[in-house]
């Protein structure tokens, strides 16, 4: 996928020209119309684009999570903005279910064209303040790449390991030299690509218990070399500045599983780590509370844990402890209303019981029910726009698992609220068939009822129709496996 990204530049490239052309005298127009007042002539910014394939007719601006203002796009689905009185600093782009975050300081005038069917891979900035925009772009998916690599690294030994990883960081370290010689930067630019380095390799560090081969955790930890965590003590875990940084969101979820990892083997007798026992959650959950005191930055942080851990796990008493744990730590009331919502609409989907009878469309527009289409047993499966890889990677699957067990009918639902037409345009991209494929016919009510998070989730449903599972993962190594077990009923 990312072998393409030269083609991929050098066709938006093409086009931007192609778009600055168009809007340039745009531009000139609102330029000659600058503020008169000296003191805030230069605290504005301009940022305009392109959206391909788009879900709705305008794009949102948030500052963190705020929103600056809902930009139409014109006829062209082109769209300009000026931003005065300028924040520098991360805004992000919202369309439908995409979204970019750009960086923005005095006087720039940036381009992109937003893809929404092919986004990350085809992106490409322009204009005035681009190119530290394309370098973190670039930088971005790299590490999408090297994050693989990472895991498979983590097989070694802590001594090699560490090695190699600060090889990485070297690596990027002289990338990002030679950017700062051939190109003027600026004091912001510099301490977010800084982070985003720094942040990669302690999140290597803080990863590779978890990864390493072997159920003892405890064996494990204990083979590190004595400074091989030494930076926690110059982290700060309260850096609000930083929480919309994906870096160091990654980097404090790896290291607050890691810290609660030697507490819980502290206190614990268990020989082989469970990630799901009750006691190491709570005690991850207590060390948030504990150690972060900027409200948003624990929030999030408690509210993500929280989240994954009740979507994934069966046990009905567990969830109620761990939920119970985090309203009392949480100060996010719509965190905690969704989370309590969360878990009743699970204790509905147990083993056993019989699956919600959600209304869906076919792709001729067809309105029927879900339980008109069971007659055999079934592994139903989702997707969405938002989540591009793996609309690709499961459809992959999903095929080979269909040739591989004809006696199952594979089901894929596409969770979006955006219609057939732009669904049956992603399918026929990838030349997919739309046999077995549906859409919900009312989305929000549907992922509701059936809890859909995370994305992977599978379902898989006997003859009888009944939940046989309701927390599988089409790519996990166990579901072959429950496949078998599904057949031998």
């Amino acid at each position: 996928m990312y072998n393409n990204y030269v083609l991929d530049y050098e066709y938006n490239l093409r086009g931007f020209m192609r778009l600055h052309v168009s809007i340039l005298l745009m531009f000139l127009t609102l330029l000659c119309c600058k503020d008169k007042y000296s003191e805030t002539e230069d605290k504005y910014a301009y940022v305009g684009g392109e959206v391909i394939n788009p879900t709705t007719d305008y794009v949102v601006l948030f500052k963190r999570e705020t929103v600056i203002d809902t930009v139409k796009l014109d006829g062209r689905n082109r769209f300009l903005y000026k931003i005065d009185n300028l924040n520098e600093g991360l805004y992000t782009f919202t369309h439908g279910s995409e979204y970019q975050t750009i960086l923005l300081e005095p006087k720039d005038s940036i381009m992109f064209r937003l893809n929404t069917l092919d986004f990350d891979e085809s992106l490409v900035f322009t204009g005035h303040g681009a190119k530290k925009n394309n370098y973190l772009i670039n930088e971005y998916l790299e590490n999408e790449i090297e994050e693989k690599y990472i895991f498979k690294l983590c097989q070694l030994t802590p001594s090699i390991y560490e090695k190699r990883i600060d090889s990485l960081k070297a690596v990027k370290m002289t990338k990002f030299a030679s950017f700062k010689k051939k190109h003027e930067t600026s004091t912001l630019f510099e301490k977010i690509a800084q982070t985003n380095i720094d942040y990669d390799y302690y999140s290597s560090k803080e990863v590779y218990p978890f990864v390493h081969y072997g159920k003892d955790k405890r064996t494990i930890l204990k083979s590190l070399p004595d400074d091989f965590y030494a930076y926690r003590k110059d982290v700060n875990y309260n850096n609000n500045s930083s929480s919309n940084y994906y870096k160091y969101s990654k980097f404090l979820k790896y290291s607050f599983s890691n810290m609660a990892l030697n507490e819980h083997n502290a206190n614990s007798n268990d020989k082989y780590f469970d990630r799901y026992s009750v006691h190491y959650n709570l005690a991850r959950l207590k060390l948030i509370d504990s150690l972060i005191l900027d409200s948003k930055v624990k929030d999030d942080l408690l509210y993500e844990f929280v989240i994954g851990y009740i979507s994934k796990n069966k046990d009905i008493d567990r969830n109620k402890t761990i939920l119970n744990s985090f309203l009392e730590k949480s100060e996010s009331e719509k965190h905690k209303m969704k989370l309590t919502s969360f878990t009743n609409s699970l204790s509905t989907l147990r083993e056993g019981d019989d699956f919600p009878d959600i209304r869906l469309l076919d792709y001729n527009n067809n309105e029927l029910t879900i339980s008109s289409i069971l007659n055999s047993p079934v592994v139903i499966s989702f997707w969405s726009h938002t989540y591009h890889q793996h609309f690709k990677d499961s459809h992959k699957k999903i095929e080979k698992l269909r040739k591989k067990y004809p006696e199952i009918t594979f089901i894929v639902i596409n969770t979006d609220n955006y219609g057939l037409e732009k669904s049956k345009k992603s399918l026929r991209k990838y030349k997919l068939p739309v046999k077995n494929e549906y859409i919900f016919k009312n989305p929000e009510e549907a992922r509701k009822a059936l809890v859909i998070h995370p994305m992977t989730k599978a379902f898989i449903l006997d003859k009888d129709k009944k939940i046989v599972n309701s927390h599988t993962n089409i790519f996990s190594r166990k579901f072959e496996k429950q496949l078998h077990g599904l057949l031998e009923k």
